[in-house]
């Protein structure tokens, strides 16, 4: 295996170095021209919005701000290891000229106050994009305005909350119905809308059983909302007969479609009968996934729904683009302007440069990769893929999902010393399956992209055969794992304590009362 090692430093916080008086830039004094033409602009600040004294911020060089994050970061992102995606969140290679495009001036400096007229280049990237997210999906408009997954599911249930009550149903139908295997957002999404959740099972194979959804369904059903592949990373193979069922209970269906990766070209949501659903431009679009960043979850709608999604919708006259604010049952803005303009850029650029063909190759050989990682791993003692009675089952979705309750029965680890294990390794750890946790120990869900090779994956297979034979001849050094990052032990109740937090300088101040 490659030796690794993250960089250590006793680093102090940015606000306990420099020196008084010290400064990173000077800002030159306004000209006096300027300040005859334009006044006391702090006047022009509401007085209850105006600070009472500056803010404290930290005095320090600009040589000191920049030797101070690069240490943090080696500290923090020292794990450059293969990007293979977990707990179905995509991480994919990003071409570097596709973030040359999107950090362009000609783009970061446009205005989205200014004139349509003045921005026609833009508008028409925007409209470009949302063709192309049409004809993937299957759906017929789109809306750039959610910031993610959630938001963008926020917006469906907003729609479906829409629909109804303009159909007069609104207060019959306050029940969504939800596949406990899909992303949490989901639910949370639904019940800030207003609806109850009503939640079904999967059966033993991973799938929503066609039982229990027409068991669900009834008078007060507003529509279905569900993850597809969901998160046993198997590809639901009831959902025509859900979809069926939702609709003539009168329902709507609404398709989170973040797992999409593996399912480019090869089916389409529209195609299946969904009314309406999200992409992740951030995950699935080689867009920058970023920590939950810079987020893009535009939501398509079919035909009959146009009239509900958030204004503006950038539209094509055949002479020029315009921004169309005349939608008559729209839910509002959910976010200020079109959205993260920056990533429709992005993800314009990746699917040019792939086409049609090319990005049905990329949901195969997703795929392709994820079988064969599941396949090598499902040969390793003391783990067990998910789910049927077989040791291993192809997956569609671009997704290996694995049990180690064998190995914790075994050996007493589990996934969380592995976790720490596969850091001295240099490699990201394994996120668990989404909430609710209904198996004794959390599956683990790998989710290897077209981005990796064949060699990657050996190497990373090679990785968890070292560590689970660790587990059944020395567990301590799992146990005590890591061993090569810049701290050895981090205290996870912290994070269940409100009592112990500091979201800033000031609180951290007031908690140790200085």
């Amino acid at each position: 295996m490659k030796r690794y090692h993250q960089a250590v430093y006793d680093e102090p916080l940015i606000f306990q170095i420099g020196h008084k008086g010290e400064r990173g830039q000077l800002v030159p004094k306004v000209e006096a021209e300027i300040q005859a033409a334009v006044g006391d602009v702090v006047s022009h600040i509401p007085t209850k919005m105006r600070r009472k004294q500056p803010p404290a911020l930290p005095e320090v060089s600009e040589p000191e701000v920049v030797r101070h994050y690069l240490r943090m970061s080696q500290q923090t992102i020292g794990e450059l290891g293969f990007q293979i995606g977990h707990g179905t969140s995509t991480v994919k290679y990003n071409p570097k000229i596709n973030e040359q495009l999107a950090r362009m001036p000609s783009l970061t400096n446009i205005h989205p106050c200014q004139d349509e007229e003045t921005a026609q280049g833009i508008l028409e990237v925007l409209y470009q994009v949302s063709r192309w997210f049409c004809e993937i999906s299957g759906f017929d408009e789109f809306t750039f305005q959610p910031a993610g997954g959630g938001h963008g599911q926020f917006a469906c249930a907003s729609i479906i909350k829409a629909f109804h009550k303009l159909n007069g149903e609104l207060e019959q139908r306050r029940e969504i119905i939800i596949p406990v295997k899909s992303h949490p957002c989901i639910p949370a999404a639904a019940a800030i809308a207003g609806f109850k959740i009503i939640a079904v099972y999967p059966d033993e194979q991973g799938c929503t059983p066609i039982e229990a959804v027409k068991a669900a369904v009834s008078k007060r059903t507003a529509g279905m909302m569900m993850t597809n592949p969901q998160e046993f990373s198997v590809f639901d193979n009831n959902i025509e007969e859900h979809v069926k069922t939702v609709h003539e209970a009168g329902g709507l269906m609404a398709y989170d479609m973040a797992n999409y990766n593996g399912l480019f070209g090869i089916t389409r949501a529209g195609d299946i009968g969904f009314d309406m659903g999200h992409f992740n431009v951030h995950k699935t679009f080689s867009s920058p996934h970023g920590s939950g960043g810079p987020g893009s979850g535009p939501v398509g709608v079919k035909e009959e729904l146009k009239k509900f999604l958030p204004v503006p919708v950038v539209e094509f006259d055949g002479g020029k683009y315009k921004l169309n604010y005349n939608k008559s049952h729209s839910i509002g803005k959910i976010r200020g302007f079109y959205g993260n303009v920056g990533n429709a850029v992005r993800a314009l650029a990746w699917m040019m440069t792939m086409g049609a063909e090319g990005l049905r190759e990329v949901g195969e050989v997703a795929a392709l990769n994820a079988n064969y990682l599941a396949k090598k791993l499902a040969e390793i003692r003391g783990i067990r893929m998910l789910m049927g009675e077989t040791p291993f089952r192809p997956r569609a979705g671009g997704q290996a999902e694995f049990n180690l309750d064998e190995l914790k029965d075994e050996t007493g680890i589990g996934l969380q010393e592995i976790n720490m294990r596969i850091i001295d390794h240099g490699h990201m750890t394994c996120e668990t399956g989404h909430h609710p946790y209904i198996l004794t120990e959390n599956p683990c869900a790998l989710e290897p992209t077209e981005s990796v090779s064949k060699a990657n994956l050996d190497e990373y297979i090679k990785m968890w055969k070292q560590i689970v034979h660790e587990a059944y001849t020395n567990p301590e050094v799992l146990k005590t794992a890591p061993h090569n990052t810049a701290y050895s032990t981090v205290d996870s109740t912290i994070a269940d304590d409100p009592q112990r937090w500091a979201v800033s300088w000031r609180a951290y101040l007031r908690k140790i009362k200085q």
